[in-house]
């Protein structure tokens, strides 16, 4: 069906969300066109004041309204302590899990050569400027077990090496509560070569 340019230029723009194909931004487009008017100015408000006003805070790379993201500006934060994630979306997952205070460092992807991605686009020279700067005494390798994300994780484990700096990588394998019987292979191996000391 051909629809008005207005119409066809929204459901367009609600394709580039991941996830979204053809059908379900048919569906939004429906849904904030005949029945919620007042959330579509909400939402298409907000996202313009997001688009205009939120930036990568100075140290660590996270979004934020600010110069400093609230991590970073947080006094209670274990500054020897370095968190290394792919996306802002990892520092959410980790703060969720509240089993960590100390900082991040956002890489804002991986290392991918094939799309032209390589250390200078993931911020590797502000990440060396953090750890020469003398507070940081351990850095938690945290990229997602993908081959892309083990390769960065490898190359930034030598690079905080070469600083005299303790580089360690986040366990990956079984989940709390799940069967063995259901885990994959690849990740029953993970977690075999993985293991950990009991004694």
């Amino acid at each position: 069906m051909k629809y008005s340019p207005s119409l066809a230029r929204l459901i367009e723009a609600l394709r580039i969300l991941p996830g979204v194909g053809p059908k379900s931004a048919q569906r939004m487009t429906f849904h904030l066109l005949e029945r919620n008017r007042e959330g579509a100015r909400l939402l298409a408000q907000a996202l313009l004041q997001a688009a205009n006003e939120v930036t990568q805070c100075e140290r660590c790379r996270m979004l934020t309204d600010g110069q400093l993201c609230a991590v970073c500006l947080s006094p209670g934060r274990d500054r020897s302590l370095l968190c290394v994630v792919e996306s802002p979306a990892d520092v959410a997952a980790i703060e969720h899990s509240a089993g960590y205070r100390g900082l991040y460092f956002v890489l804002m992807g991986h290392l991918s050569p094939l799309d032209g991605i390589g250390p200078e686009q993931l911020g590797v020279r502000r990440l060396e400027d953090l750890l020469i700067a003398g507070e940081v005494r351990e850095v938690i390798l945290a990229t997602n077990p993908t081959v892309e994300g083990e390769a960065t994780a490898h190359f930034l484990a030598e690079l905080v090496g070469r600083r005299g700096i303790k580089a360690s990588r986040i366990a990956h394998g079984v989940p709390m509560g799940g069967e063995l019987e259901y885990v994959d292979g690849g990740t029953l191996a993970h977690a075999l070569a993985g293991r950990q000391p009991l004694a």
